[in-house]
């Protein structure tokens, strides 16, 4: 027992570490602004649509809470971790007590925490100009947001996969393109099976792929409709049954690319 709460102990503490580190940087500041003033755009556009406009300020306030936190996401998931690899820091902040995979996952951890933070004070800035329009923030909203959160997760462990053996625009540039195709993953799948691909080597490949690439298509809901107790993804008004198996396939996901990281690297620390 006390093995594990030392192990819990030491990942919280650089969990803290790392969530300190990133809300001084205002780089993510400057983003969360931009996503808060896409938000107060789409007030202005309101007033110039014939009674839309809360669902324009819902549909504007979950695109800028996924697109900036997208951009959030790749920015922390390349540079925290190989920040502290490049310039050799890790060398004074582990102990030796401390395991590799304590470090990683506390890392990660911290990462979660702080995108915690920025999803929760965005959705906040959204309930209040909701409730300036006179609208309703609703249970449908919090899914939507917290599949939005989920995704930004899963993508925040891949960018920090690849920033274990890569630089980190190239980290960026790899794991933005594996978002999107994850996010187009249903037409590159119906552009496999097409006669022109079909029972080829490149169909084959591109089916492979979209097997192996994360699918973020299933966070990103699409065609929304903020009635009572239904959010949609993709036409499909899905339950909070279907936000809770988006969140186990994320944690699995999330966790094979941790399994992965914390296996040795060229760039590692020894």
């Amino acid at each position: 027992m006390e093995v594990i709460v030392g192990s819990v102990e030491r990942m919280w503490a650089i969990a803290l570490n790392t969530f300190r580190e990133a809300v001084r940087n205002k780089v993510l500041a400057i983003l969360v602004l931009f996503a808060v003033a896409l938000m107060a755009f789409s007030l202005v556009l309101g007033q110039l649509s014939l009674h839309e406009e809360i669902r324009i300020i819902k549909d504007l306030g979950l695109a800028g809470i996924s697109i900036f936190g997208v951009i959030i996401a790749l920015f922390l998931g390349v540079n925290l971790l190989s920040k502290e690899l490049d310039r050799k820091t890790v060398y004074a902040i582990i102990p030796k007590p401390l395991h590799r995979w304590e470090f990683l996952l506390g890392k990660y951890l911290g990462m979660v925490v702080t995108m915690t933070a920025l999803v929760a004070l965005m959705s906040l800035v959204l309930m209040a100009f909701l409730a300036v329009q006179g609208g309703r923030h609703g249970v449908t909203m919090v899914r939507a947001e917290i599949l939005i959160w989920l995704e930004l997760l899963l993508l925040m462990a891949v960018a920090m996969l690849f920033s274990s053996f890569s630089s980190p625009w190239l980290s960026a540039m790899m794991a933005a393109g594996l978002w999107v195709i994850g996010r187009n993953s249903a037409e590159l799948e119906a552009f496999a099976g097409s006669p022109k691909l079909e029972d080829s080597f490149g169909g084959d490949l591109l089916g492979f792929i979209l097997e192996v690439v994360p699918d973020f298509r299933m966070f990103y809901v699409s065609g929304a409709n903020f009635d009572e107790a239904v959010v949609s993804v993709h036409e499909s008004f899905v339950s909070w049954g279907y936000v809770a198996s988006a969140g186990a396939y994320c944690l699995a996901y999330a966790a094979f690319a941790w399994r992965w990281r914390s296996s040795p690297s060229p760039r590692d620390f020894t």
